[in-house]
C-alpha cells in the first residue's frame, strides 16, 4: 500500500480529493466505524472477540444461558500464560473493574507473578455478574 489515501480509497471507498483540507473529528469516527464493520462481516461484538481470540491463538472458554443460549460469561488466556501460571501458581491476584462495560458486563483480571516480580496476565474474563456461582 503506497498511501494512507489509497488504503481508504480500496478498503472503505473513501476518496481523498484535497489532501490539504481539513477533515472533521466525526468523519473520521465515521470513516474508523465502517472499517471496523467491514471487518467484523456482520459478527455482532461478542462473535468478534471468540473469533478473533481463537484465530490469534487464544484459549477461549465461554458459557451460554440456559434458557436463551445467549453467551454469559466469557475467558480468554493465551496459552503461554497459562503454562507460566502452572509453573509459577503461588501469587495469583484476582480483580474485577469497579465500573461496567457498555455490556454490563463486569471485566475480571487474572494475574500471575514470576519468581523475579514481573506480573503476567494469565486470563480476561468477562462475566454476567459478579455473584459467587459466576466464579466456579
Amino acid at each position: 500500500m503506497d498511501s494512507f489515501e489509497e488504503f481508504l480509497e480500496e478498503n472503505v471507498g473513501f476518496e481523498v480529493r484535497n489532501v490539504g483540507c481539513t477533515i472533521s473529528a466525526q468523519k473520521i469516527y465515521n470513516v474508523a466505524a465502517k472499517i471496523k464493520r467491514n471487518r467484523m462481516q456482520g459478527r455482532n461484538t461478542v462473535e468478534e472477540v471468540l473469533c478473533l481470540s481463537t484465530k490469534r491463538g487464544y484459549t477461549v472458554f465461554h458459557r451460554n444461558r440456559e434458557e436463551s443460549n445467549v453467551v454469559s460469561d466469557i475467558v480468554v488466556a493465551y496459552p503461554t500464560l497459562i503454562a507460566m501460571i502452572r509453573t509459577w501458581p503461588y501469587v495469583l491476584i484476582m480483580d474485577t473493574t469497579y465500573k461496567m462495560n457498555k455490556y454490563n458486563m463486569p471485566l475480571l483480571e487474572a494475574i500471575g507473578m514470576t519468581p523475579t516480580g514481573k506480573n503476567f496476565t494469565v486470563a480476561t474474563i468477562f462475566m454476567c455478574n459478579e455473584q459467587a456461582t459466576t466464579h466456579r
